[in-house]
């Protein structure tokens, strides 16, 4: 092959890859696009890490994974075995009215669904998805008893594929945890 040939057979090989790599970048984007559609991102997710909520947690017993792709708001006598990242202030408010609260604000999360409520006990899962990946996250909320007229929470916040940064997680916790103290102090400051 002279040295014209062999050229134009290397521009034809980085012509080829380079179409190739333009189909797949439209079908992944296709895919984003169709989010939770069929054949949509979800599904992709689904298929590569199995459904998105990751079932329940023993506060008591949990223990964080090194990923750290999560984060933890608990009290050290509700998580004695865990490092948290926060620990959550106890709120003037009784727990079946905290529960009402926390489920107000996670209404008004975006792509964010409640997957699971335990009705016989104090705990309610969520699924969160990031804004353009549509990655999935399982929000965890246990609501704790502290006497009469008081309560407080454990709220874990774990991704599923490890798809967003650390840092993802723990301004979710953040954020959630604001809007709760912001709501059950406003609640609290009612009945005074």
């Amino acid at each position: 092959m002279t040295g014209r040939g062999a050229a134009l057979s290397s521009f034809t090989v980085l012509l080829a890859l380079l179409l190739a790599l333009l189909a797949v970048l439209a079908a992944g984007a296709v895919m984003v696009a169709r989010g939770e559609e069929p054949g949509g991102i979800e599904e992709v997710w689904i298929a590569l890490f199995g459904p998105p909520d990751l079932g329940p947690i023993d506060f008591a017993a949990l223990r964080r994974a090194p990923s750290r792709s999560d984060a933890l708001a608990c009290a050290v006598d509700i998580c004695p075995l865990a490092q948290t990242d926060t620990v959550p202030p106890d709120f003037a408010v009784a727990g079946a009215r905290l529960r009402e609260i926390v489920r107000s604000v996670a209404a008004r999360q975006p792509r964010t669904a409640l997957v699971f409520t335990d009705a016989w006990g104090e705990q309610d899962r969520y699924v969160a998805r990031t804004a353009v990946l549509r990655c999935p996250d399982t929000v965890t909320v246990e609501i704790v008893g502290r006497g009469e007229g008081r309560s407080s929470l454990a709220l874990y916040i774990r991704s599923q594929t490890g798809c967003p940064v650390p840092a993802t997680s723990r301004r979710r916790l953040t954020r959630w945890l604001d809007e709760i103290a912001a709501a059950a102090g406003t609640e609290a400051n009612k009945g005074r």
